[in-house]
């Protein structure tokens, strides 16, 4: 088995997105997903991208990606958001997870980030306990919160 971890390309976007669905199955979440992949391509690759990506490569074939923007603390300053991060659940227990993580670790390195921050849903055991090897802290008490200020996303802008 030959796993390479590069950079996402515009044509990987959408092998992304059907990764992204999976992520949402897992996540149980499937409906949720409603970004274009007109827009989830100008959002990466455009001309101001706001998303950055790695992916792992398994004889040609994206079989996982981690995927990540800038999220700025006025404690701490720049700090790496890591959106999202899957490996498919056929090459899950291979490593890959790893190989993407530790490869994310070297990126903040690079940019000069001061730490890489995520989420977690509390029942995601498996993904609970790949953290805890990197020895991350969880913190029990924030709260998410959000509003939608437009009822869909599309790809104008």
């Amino acid at each position: 088995m030959n796993i390479h971890i590069r950079r996402a390309e515009r044509q990987d976007c959408a092998r992304l997105l059907e990764l992204v669905q999976e992520l949402a199955t897992y996540e149980r979440a499937p409906s949720e997903v409603s970004v274009t992949l007109e827009h989830f391509i100008e959002s990466g690759f455009g001309e101001k991208p706001v998303w950055w990506a790695l992916v792992a490569e398994c004889d040609e074939k994206v079989v996982g990606f981690a995927l990540y923007y800038i999220r700025y603390s006025t404690w701490k300053g720049q700090a790496m958001y890591l959106e999202d991060i899957l490996v498919t659940n056929e090459m899950r227990g291979k490593g890959i997870g790893k190989l993407l993580f530790d490869q994310l670790i070297e990126e903040a390195k690079e940019k000069k980030f001061n730490r890489i921050i995520w989420q977690v849903l509390d029942w995601n055991e498996p993904a609970i306990n790949f953290y805890k090897k990197y020895n991350a802290e969880i913190d029990p008490g924030w709260l998410n919160c959000s509003i939608y200020v437009t009822s869909t996303v599309s790809g104008s802008g």
